[in-house]
């Protein structure tokens, strides 16, 4: 019934199979990848024709992760998958970015790619394999894909590339690397590292480019058993006229657009110019009116690329390797924890930090369960940065991944949660945008983070590279502007530290670039972060040692894990108590780390002091403050250690006679005890006359010791107890009739079962 193929291949110790033909035959292209015990299913359609007046590619990935391949029901009330999770997002966009600039240039049909997890294994991340099987479904489809890639994860320890490593081994590693690529050359990079120097970063792409070679000859060997006949397109190129009659009329005004710096006026300047070219087909046809727009764009982006090949010259006038004007400057902002506003040329961030306590945390719902972040970057980007009138509204793929970028590069310096226990959130918001928004954001983060006195290892700074190609000739620009990385075959970002790399993005519009050319943009960008960061350090050089005024403080105190039981109380009764009176946050773990949160130093002491009395074991001979808790006839019972109660017997409550508790204290009063005695169960006898109830300090037991009692001398008159019961002696005899009682050795079971205390001698 199934026309089923299968390739496979032992990749990275475990087998790696890619299947077609049995699962979503009526897709143009279906594709089950299997690795390890992953399984994600890739489908891919595609429409047949083009709408009318369409001049762009709309291609939309979705990936999507199912509760049920981890075993698992999804949390909330639907208990249903719903809208993407950040993590499918930015999966989504890691199958899009590379696979994007493989269709052929006026390929305008609609395309639809999802990949969906159907298994997961708890080790094997699904991302690479979506990519794989994404790659594989494209290239046996038949649309015009001009693949297939491949795709590697790369992990970094010991001096060693491991490749597609567990999720526990990257967090043990100093690498996190994800690259597609085809056959001959890089076409993604996405990564997060702990300070790699660039031989070492290029090192490991290079090794993710072999790897993944291995994996597109397995989806070559695929397609050749089952792939269907490709599409036959008409892509003819019929705009040399067109592009001839549009230079004739506005190259020069193009040109002298492109000289002016600012990009206000340049986009004023350019704007008449296109306006000027569509007049000059107003009597063509839409469609020739349609394309003469398009090679509006190709003859701007002539213009701009061998103005920069041949002379050097860039749009704004810099050199190659120059960077732009930077003016940063910290603590603008008076109530937020941290904050900082960072300007490079007409890119411009506000960035804040915000601490919190650990219920601040983000709670995570995915394929490996609840988890908890207390490391947050959120990037918006609204419409007039850019001087547009747009959507202002929830964030768009775009934003969750610039985002995410920024918050890669900035996570491997900060500080372990043990010595900076708090939840931290960056914001930045672009207020103005001419070029690499979210290497602004790495570099505003930094400095706000710092400014609010989050103790990171060492600053961090970003800088977005260019890359312009024409055959064997290329030129690598230093941070680009908007309109460099539009008109430009390489978006190319970079963060790191003095002592290396953090994080590394690169996407392609082109076929790729080469080991020579990502080496050469590697260096480069070297130089353009340090100095960055030197500019940086002009507003703040390090993290202050202070936190903000309006900020939380967090103290951390490590109990005895038998004691958790004592702090927590019933139900919770000793813990709620302690946060109501002081009105400090307190959270516990089942190690007994806990964790007192207050903008109130006082309230932090108050419970840390609370909880140290709970604790403590009581001392002999130490003085505590206490609280009188119950009173019976015979003394009080006096809470002194938080959870501790002690006995002050009315005889240690003053040194004269007392007659009635009550006449010396009352419930929920106040003072002042001495410990006396710990028995060996625990129980503990207090003294309050011996301390000054105003002061607390031990006063000289004034009252004189008890005189020893006198002997009782010969008690024989009491009668021998031991005779028979009528007559004892003293006690008198006859027993009114009821008899003597019978020796004890006359009772019935005699002596055997006697208490050993009645037995005779």
């Amino acid at each position: 019934m199934f026309d089923t193929k299968t390739v496979s291949l032992e990749w990275g110790g475990k087998t790696l199979t890619l299947e077609t033909g049995r699962i979503a035959r009526q897709a143009d292209g279906a594709v089950l990848a299997t690795y390890g015990e992953t399984v994600v299913l890739c489908a891919v359609t595609a429409a047949k024709s083009v709408k009318d007046g369409q001049d762009f590619f709309p291609l939309t990935v979705h990936y999507q992760e199912k509760f049920s391949s981890a075993g698992r029901i999804p949390g909330g009330f639907f208990k249903r998958e719903r809208g993407a999770t950040e993590k499918e997002t930015l999966t989504s966009r890691l199958i899009d970015r590379p696979i994007r600039p493989l269709f052929p240039e006026g390929f305008y049909n609609e395309i639809n790619v999802i990949a969906q997890v159907m298994s997961y294994d708890g080790e094997t991340e699904a991302d690479i394999v979506a990519m794989i099987a994404a790659s594989a479904a494209l290239t046996i489809s038949g649309v015009p894909f001009m693949g297939p890639i491949g795709a590697a994860r790369v992990g970094f320890k010991d001096g060693e590339y491991q490749l597609n490593p567990s999720m526990g081994e990257v967090a043990e590693g100093r690498l996190d690397l994800v690259v597609a690529a085809t056959n001959d050359a890089v076409m993604m990079v996405e990564s997060e590292a702990k300070e790699l120097t660039e031989d070492e970063m290029l090192g490991a792409v290079m090794f993710a480019h072999d790897e993944s070679r291995k994996v597109i000859k397995a989806i070559v060997d695929l397609a050749e058993k089952a792939a269907k006949d490709p599409w036959e397109i008409d892509l003819s190129d019929n705009t040399a006229d067109i592009k001839a009659k549009l230079k004739d009329i506005v190259g020069g005004d193009v040109a002298a657009a492109y000289k002016l710096t600012d990009k206000s006026a340049r986009s004023n300047a350019l704007n008449e110019a296109r306006a000027k070219a569509k007049e000059a087909f107003a009597e063509e046809t839409a469609q020739t009116q349609m394309v003469a727009i398009k090679t509006m764009k190709k003859l701007e982006a002539e213009i701009v690329r061998t103005a920069i090949l041949k002379d050097g010259q860039r749009i704004d006038g810099r050199k190659l390797d120059q960077v732009r004007p930077i003016e940063a400057m910290v603590g603008f902002l008076p109530r937020t924890h941290g904050s900082a506003l960072f300007t490079r040329g007409e890119t411009q961030a506000i960035c804040t930090t915000t601490l919190g306590t650990k219920e601040s945390e983000q709670m995570i719902d995915g394929l490996n369960g609840l988890t908890y972040e207390r490391f947050m970057l959120h990037y918006n980007f609204p419409p007039y940065s850019v001087g547009e009138v747009g959507r202002f509204g929830a964030p768009g793929r775009r934003e969750v991944g610039h985002g995410k970028l920024a918050w890669r590069a900035l996570h491997p310096v900060l500080p372990a949660h043990e010595d900076f226990p708090y939840t931290i959130r960056v914001l930045s918001d672009i207020t103005e945008s001419n070029g690499s928004s979210s290497m602004a954001t790495v570099c505003g983060g930094c400095l706000a983070m710092m400014d609010a006195g989050v103790p990171i290892e060492r600053p961090v700074s970003g800088i977005a590279m260019g890359l312009i190609l024409e055959g064997e000739d290329f030129a690598v620009l230093s941070d680009i502007l908007g309109d460099e990385d539009h008109l430009g075959d390489m978006d190319f970002k970079v963060a790191g530290t003095e002592a290396g790399i953090t994080s590394l993005q690169m996407d392609i519009k082109i076929a790729g670039i080469t080991k020579e050319i990502m080496a050469k943009a590697l260096e480069q960008a070297k130089g353009g972060r340090a100095h960055i960061l030197g500019e940086m350090q002009k507003a703040l050089g390090a993290s202050r040692t202070e936190l903000s005024a309006h900020a939380p403080r967090i103290e951390t105190m490590q109990i005895d894990k038998s004691k958790i039981r004592d702090v927590i109380g019933t139900g919770g009764k000793v813990i709620r108590e302690i946060v109501a009176e002081t009105g400090a946050k307190v959270d516990i773990d089942d190690e007994g780390v806990i964790k007192i949160s207050s903008s109130d130093l006082s309230q932090i002491e108050a419970a840390k002091k609370w909880i140290e009395g709970i604790v403590e074991e009581a001392e002999v001979g130490k003085i505590y403050n206490g609280k009188v808790v119950n009173i019976v006839d015979f003394g009080a019972f006096v809470n002194f250690m938080g959870g501790k109660d002690g006995l002050v017997h009315v005889s240690e409550m003053k040194n004269e006679r007392v007659e009635k508790p009550t006449d010396v204290v009352s419930e929920g009063q106040e003072v002042k005890v001495k410990v006396l005695e710990i028995d060996n169960r625990g129980k503990v006898r207090l003294s309050m006359r011996v301390v000054d109830q105003e002061t607390g300090e031990e006063l000289e037991d004034t009252r004189p010791p008890r005189e020893p009692r006198e002997p009782r001398g010969d008690r024989g008159d009491r009668g021998d107890r031991r005779g028979p019961r009528g007559d004892r002696g003293g006690r008198g005899g006859d027993r009114g009739g009821r008899g003597p009682r019978r020796d004890r050795d006359d009772r019935d079971g005699g002596s055997d079962h006697m208490p050993a205390f009645l037995k005779d001698d």
